[in-house]
């Protein structure tokens, strides 16, 4: 591996990717764009107080199901009328961010031949509760901003480790969804409780 010239041959591993399987996946969604297309889904269901269950079975990739049987428990702090057991949704949509992203880097690292020694995304964004609990119709339930600071160290040059930033920038699919407005389609079924 050369970290200079970002070369890589064989079935080199580099930060735990194997570059050549990364490079034939880049390769055969650039000669065929149904290759790349993949429907995601969950399915949450509410446990009592503010804590739910969300359940992965899995996704869709170029057609072919993946089993992927996960599940994940959301619940609030105290002051939210939780029972701070579990980390809340804004947590798990800040590490939902940091974790796309980190793959993100990994792969532009590995990629370029770049082996990293760290890597720590640092998340942060502010919510006022009168937009989430409907005190005020001016402020906005959400953010208004979302910020972080990325930690890289490794053994690629400066322009590289720019380079890499950029292109997690232009091709994170969280940062993407979270930096532009996307149709939600909402649809309600209301069964019978009598």
């Amino acid at each position: 591996m050369n970290a200079t010239n970002g070369t890589v041959t064989g079935n080199e591993m580099i930060n735990g990717i194997n570059v050549t399987a990364l490079r034939g996946t880049l390769d055969a969604v650039r000669c065929n764009t149904n290759i790349g297309q993949t429907k995601w889904s969950v399915a949450t269901d509410w446990l009592g107080g503010t804590a739910s269950r969300t359940r992965v079975a899995g996704c869709d990739i170029n057609g072919q199901w993946i089993e992927r049987p996960f599940e994940f428990v959301s619940d609030e702090p105290h002051q939210l009328c939780g029972t701070n057991t579990q980390p809340n949704p804004q947590e798990y949509l800040l590490g939902a961010l940091n974790a796309c992203m980190t793959v993100g880097y990994v792969a532009g690292a590995s990629l370029m031949g770049v082996e990293l020694e760290s890597l720590r995304i640092e998340s942060e964004g502010n919510i006022d509760l009168r937009g989430f609990l409907g005190l005020s119709k001016t402020i906005p339930a959400g953010y208004d901003e979302i910020r972080y600071t990325v930690h890289i160290k490794g053994n690629g040059t400066p322009e590289q480790m720019r380079k890499i930033h950029e292109m997690v920038i232009a091709t994170s699919p969280n940062r993407f969804n979270l930096s532009q407005p996307i149709k939600l389609s909402a649809n309600l079924v209301v069964e019978d409780g009598r």
